[in-house]
């Protein structure tokens, strides 16, 4: 499961345009689909279906407080070294240290609850796609996006998705929260 926001169709179209030149480049990473697109705040991986309602419960209010926020993706980069990068990310713009805040409201919601919850830092970002381990890697293809500036758009909410990985992934929707 994870918590996530979701940049609407407009910012999304126009940072799939923005990616076309880089799609088919030798060393590009194996790029996500930009339906699945999403802000992650905060990865908590399986949770125990006896704590669902309960995690379900207390987002609520760490999430009333999230003021109306307004972001934009912008430009780009890349986890791992230039030599053997990892996950290729776009950035973010506008009201970030208000997104970071309410990551580190739900942060605290799934200590509360006993979920392991990650010690690094949060760092706002969509990830784009991920270089395969022993492939041929280009970590210089992101930083063709420093200039790339999307569409601003208002956070309307927040979704708690589960994920099924396979073949083909599928998401389900646990819950919303307005944001706002």
């Amino acid at each position: 499961m994870f918590f996530a926001v979701d940049p609407p169709a407009p910012a999304r179209r126009d940072l799939e345009a923005a990616l076309a030149p880089l799609r088919d480049a030798p060393g590009a990473p194996r790029w996500s689909r930009p339906e699945r697109w999403h802000l992650t705040l905060l990865f908590l991986g399986a949770v125990p279906d006896a704590l669902v309602p309960g995690l379900v419960t207390a987002a609520a209010p760490a999430v009333a407080p999230t003021p109306p926020m307004t972001l934009r993706l912008a430009g780009g980069g890349r986890f791992g070294s230039l030599r053997r990068p990892q996950v290729a990310w776009a950035g973010l713009e506008g009201d970030v240290a208000e997104l970071t805040d309410l990551a580190g409201r739900l942060a605290a919601v799934a200590r509360t609850l006993g979920l392991p919850v990650e010690e690094r830092p949060f760092r706002p970002h969509l990830t784009l796609g991920r270089w395969r381990p022993g492939r041929p890697a280009d970590g210089t293809l992101t930083d063709r996006l420093a200039d790339h500036r999307g569409p601003e758009w208002t956070v309307r909410e927040v979704r708690l998705w589960e994920s099924r990985l396979g073949p083909t992934p599928q998401y389900t929707t646990v819950a919303t929260w307005p944001v706002g």
